[in-house]
């Protein structure tokens, strides 16, 4: 691993643990070059995926991609950081073990909905409009009008 600072290839391991989820190793690192220390996270991923978008185009599945959408769908709402974190390593996961290689980007955005749904109603209605491209008001008011329908009559 480098260094982040000197980018020297030669850093040393001083202490590695698992994170409290189990879903990554935590390793303190030491450059022994410039004496920085820095901390690594090394994620274990079960198979390669490919996602393929509306138009075709096949890209790497990008972890990250799909927490930068959570976080921006989250922003100033009082959600716990580890709530979140837990969301992205099941949405990874459930996708990891689906037996497929090859995922549709609509699979991933369903998921992403479907989580935000239970983590915080404002996040999933902000993601919902861009994902399912709101153009004015009237289509939030038909959305979450068709929601608030669906979860009252699965209340009663």
């Amino acid at each position: 691993m480098r260094c982040p600072y000197c980018h020297n290839a030669d850093t040393q391991v001083k202490d590695s643990r698992p994170t409290e989820d189990n879903t990554a190793i935590r390793r303190r690192r030491f450059c022994p070059n410039c004496g920085g220390r820095f901390t690594t996270f090394e994620r274990i991923q079960l198979r390669e995926l490919t996602v393929v978008k509306k138009n075709g185009q096949r890209v790497p599945f990008d972890r990250d991609k799909v927490a930068r959408s959570i976080d921006i769908a989250i922003r100033k709402r009082p959600v716990d950081p580890e709530r979140v974190e837990r969301t992205i390593n099941a949405i990874v996961r459930q996708l990891e073990s689906s037996g497929e290689s090859e995922i549709q980007s609509q699979t991933i955005g369903e998921l992403i909905m479907r989580a935000l749904a239970n983590l915080d109603q404002v996040a999933y209605v902000r993601f919902a409009s861009v994902y399912r491209n709101f153009r004015e008001a009237s289509d939030f008011e038909d959305f979450i009008g068709r929601e608030l329908g669906q979860r009252d009559e699965v209340h009663d």
